[in-house]
């Protein structure tokens, strides 16, 4: 397919150069350039990666597709969600409005299936999937000793464990799901969901959220202003803390340390090593 042809079926499918970007896993400054003219010979594997989602078939790498009825307003319309990227272990894919409808909100967040539990970034839906059992026994081993550590100092900060949605930007393009969040600012709690971005967040890492965890996400924090991030990687049994309120500092732990919680100035210290002891017979299976 040339390029004239790809411009052709852009205007046809009514794809914004940012939906052409989140589908075909092409640079948004590249698709610019390419369908601006500014670059004329790009790489083979770009062109490939472009062309798969113009044809007229399902591209590739579109593992399924699901529709729903989404109300807006008065009108009820049916939405393809394109899944991208499924990791055929955990299940986790990534998500998008099909045939460039237009840009998600939280309509259309609020309007998916009840038992279908999604995060919208930026106007695109993303699916999430079942965790896994090592993920649901980290995430709450740690937030119980957060929970204590609150309970015993009487402190005001609230520890709150997925599933909780979060308004992150105050806006109707952006409703993520934090695997923990920390939340200093109790009037940022709502009955429904939490308004604002909290002070700490930790996300556990499966090779589907990978990407979405420590670039999209990574970025949107830190522009929200959350104070402290932990990413976990259950599978490389590391920690990475981000100390995003002095300059994203970032340091590295494993399963074996014990690792200070940065906006409580270390009062709070998570022992991974009692909680890897734990949680060692689920590794013990896969090995």
């Amino acid at each position: 397919m040339t390029i004239e042809e790809m411009k052709q079926r852009k205007i046809e499918l009514g794809y914004s150069y940012q939906q052409i970007s989140s589908l075909s896993g092409v640079p948004l400054s590249t698709v610019q350039k390419i369908f601006r003219g500014a670059t004329r010979a790009p790489r083979y594997e770009t062109l490939c990666a472009l062309e798969r989602i113009f044809q007229k078939k399902e591209a590739a790498c579109i593992h399924e597709t699901a529709s729903y009825n989404i109300k807006n307003d008065d009108t009820t319309y049916t939405a393809d969600i394109v899944h991208i990227d499924t990791d055929p272990a955990s299940g986790h894919t990534r998500t998008a409005l099909a045939g460039g409808r237009r840009t998600c909100t939280l309509k259309d967040y609020y309007s998916l299936p009840d038992d279908q539990r999604a995060e919208l970034i930026d106007g695109v839906i993303y699916e999430m999937a079942a965790p896994s059992s090592i993920h649901q026994l980290i995430a709450g081993a740690i937030h119980t000793r957060l929970l204590n550590h609150v309970m015993t100092h009487s402190g005001s900060c609230l520890p709150i464990i997925s599933p909780i949605d979060v308004q992150l930007d105050c806006d109707d393009k952006t409703m993520l799901q934090p695997d923990i969040a920390i939340v200093c600012d109790r009037s940022k709690i709502t009955s429904r969901c939490i308004y604002g971005a909290p002070d700490f967040i930790i996300e556990i890492l499966s090779p589907a959220t990978r990407k979405k965890d420590t670039v999209i996400k990574l970025n949107k924090y830190l522009n929200a202003g959350v104070r402290e991030y932990w990413l976990i990687d259950p599978d490389k049994k590391t920690i990475l803390v981000y100390d995003l309120e002095h300059d994203a500092l970032i340091t590295i732990y494993t399963f074996h340390d014990q690792i200070p919680v940065t906006i409580w100035h270390g009062t709070c210290i998570i022992n991974f090593q009692e909680i890897y002891e734990t949680i060692r017979f689920l590794y013990e299976q896969s090995e």
